[in-house]
């Protein structure tokens, strides 16, 4: 019995931490598993909505007119990193679409922003509440459109990557299938 002391008391003593013990161990099992279960969630999968396409021949390659005010730093290039996924170049430009004679397709996009505190941390961080895409052409006629649409009820998806929320929706907008 006293060996088993010292051993415990060794093995406290080793502890990098410090530890709680619960008299109700089920309670603090629930606990840990609510937190797993929220963080799943606001890290989870999104939806394309709203999709319409007009069944256009394949693009191979557009141009993205470019939103200076759209306040989401990594947008473009998540945008861009979807589209060579799906093998298709794009370049980006910014003005108006009829000064690049070149460019025979246009995508357009626009972007809303909230402001929240994720799971585990402290401070204030901004994540995509809705963005839309729509494929035109040059003579600004739409080929294509769709939206992503944050879940109100849930928040499913808060915290995903930027690239995460972009990719069924422009699967959605190249191939006309949601998800």
């Amino acid at each position: 019995m006293r060996a088993r002391l010292l051993l415990v008391a060794a093995s406290t003593g080793l502890l990098s931490a410090c530890s709680v013990f619960s008299p109700v161990p089920a309670w603090e099992l629930l606990k840990a598993t609510s937190s797993v279960g929220s963080t799943a969630l606001a890290y989870g999968s999104s939806r394309a909505s709203q999709t319409v396409h007009h069944g256009d021949a394949p693009v191979t390659a557009l141009c993205i007119a470019y939103q200076r005010d759209t306040p989401a730093p990594d947008f473009v290039p998540a945008l861009q990193a979807e589209l060579r996924e799906l093998r298709i170049s794009s370049r980006v430009y910014e003005g108006a679409p009829a000064a690049q004679p070149a460019c025979q397709v246009w995508l357009h996009y626009s972007v809303q922003l909230e402001w929240g505190t994720p799971p585990l941390s402290s401070g204030y961080q901004a994540y995509i509440q809705s963005a839309s895409l729509s494929l035109r052409q040059a003579d600004g006629r739409v080929m294509a459109s769709s939206s992503y649409q944050l879940d109100a009820r849930f928040g499913i998806g808060r915290w995903a990557s930027t690239r995460s929320k972009l990719a069924p929706l422009v699967k959605a907008l190249i191939t006309g299938f949601e998800n």
